[in-house]
């Protein structure tokens, strides 16, 4: 008997853990609509900028020149409103909260290029024309929007 009760403890705490992780599929579909992979993981995804550097504590960001920097460097994937093309995901989005994607892993994205890990566009390359200033500026942009839209 108190095999079983352990048994079904554990199935339970399993099934809970497995809902406790985000799928981009479960959001609403106006959020969610990603079109089929088009991109080709670049050569250089991976390759570390060594000249990047992330803005010391303090910096006073700009998010209106985020949004500029933002339609100049990242737009033609992620939209002019970063809600996404068919070349790379939505970032106005939950998945992109603080919580679950800090600005560190922007400034990572930018700097040395990512893995693709929740939608199928394949792997993003880095942005070598966004230094650390502008790329705090842009996550800066992103973090109003995300606000304004109620994600965070």
């Amino acid at each position: 008997m108190k095999t079983c009760k352990l048994l079904i403890i554990t199935l339970a705490g399993l099934g809970l853990l497995a809902g406790c992780g985000e799928s981009p599929q479960t959001e609403n579909a106006q959020t969610t609509q990603a079109p089929p992979a088009t991109a080709q993981a670049p050569a250089q995804a991976v390759t570390p900028r060594e000249d990047f550097q992330i803005p010391p504590e303090g910096f006073q960001t700009d998010a209106n020149r985020g949004q500029e920097l933002f339609i100049t460097h990242c737009a033609q994937c992620h939209g002019n409103d970063a809600h996404g093309t068919e070349q790379g995901p939505p970032l106005i989005h939950r998945i992109y909260e603080p919580g679950h994607h800090s600005d560190l892993a922007f400034y990572i994205a930018i700097a040395r290029g990512t893995h693709q890990h929740h939608w199928e566009f394949g792997d993003m390359a880095p942005v070598p024309e966004v230094d650390g200033e502008d790329a705090a500026h842009i996550i800066a942009w992103i973090r109003r929007e995300q606000r304004t839209a109620g994600i965070h």
